[in-house]
């Protein structure tokens, strides 16, 4: 008989995430012989669980990596990848991150601790509408693609987050160890992309503070 791996597999499912309903699809029969597959699989470690009704097989059974960022977008579908995560993914601050964070929708901060990934958290902001996705990209990650922030979008996304007031760019440079070269590759225009995205004036005020500090420091060079 075939294991629920080896079905997967002939699904062309083994490197990627899937459903109860795709299990179900794949398994056929009874419930109960669905259920029993599936917790033998478990147990065994040739399933894991992401979350509730939300699944992978184990790495000896895929032949591609799936990226945390992807598996980010399959436990809160419609987030995306920003703050710190996005920041040290684009090589804006030098620390390795261990937290996946994402901007989610809705009102509720929720956290998964997936073993195989590491932990994943999703966190709601004040955004004004239809402006959610602003200087947010799709980037690939292996074969599956994920929503990733850019970097001025994934740190005014931390401002929003932390509430942070503008005091210079002592926050930035010292406390985020981001590098002025960094700061100097935006331009104009990247800061007016953000500018009606975000509802909390502090946010907006430290955006506009943020672009004349920067836009200061590159005329200095010239």
């Amino acid at each position: 008989m075939d294991t629920l791996s080896t079905m997967v597999t002939k699904a062309g499912l083994a490197n990627r995430i899937f459903s109860d309903r795709q299990l179900e699809d794949v398994l056929g029969g009874s419930d109960a012989r669905r259920y029993g597959l599936v917790n033998r699989a478990l147990k065994e470690g040739a399933l894991h669980r992401l979350k509730r009704g939300s699944y992978v097989l184990d790495r000896r059974y895929r032949s591609e990596l799936i990226h945390p960022f992807v598996v980010a977008q399959a436990l809160r579908p419609g987030s995306y990848v920003s703050f710190e995560t996005a920041l040290s993914h684009h090589g804006w601050i030098p620390e390795g991150v261990f937290t996946t964070a994402s901007v989610s929708p809705g009102r509720k901060t929720i956290s998964y601790d997936v073993p195989i990934f590491g932990h994943f958290g999703f966190h709601p902001l004040a955004l004004q509408d239809y402006q959610f996705l602003v200087d947010v990209k799709r980037a690939a990650m292996g074969s599956r693609p994920a929503l990733v922030a850019n970097p001025l979008r994934a740190l005014m996304d931390l401002v929003a987050l932390r509430k942070e007031r503008w005091s210079g760019l002592g926050w930035i440079l010292d406390g985020m160890r981001i590098d002025e070269a960094q700061l100097r590759t935006l331009r104009s225009r990247d800061f007016t992309a953000l500018e009606l995205v975000y509802k909390h004036k502090a946010v907006i005020a430290f955006l506009d503070h943020l672009r004349s500090a920067v836009l200061s420091m590159k005329a200095e060079l010239h």
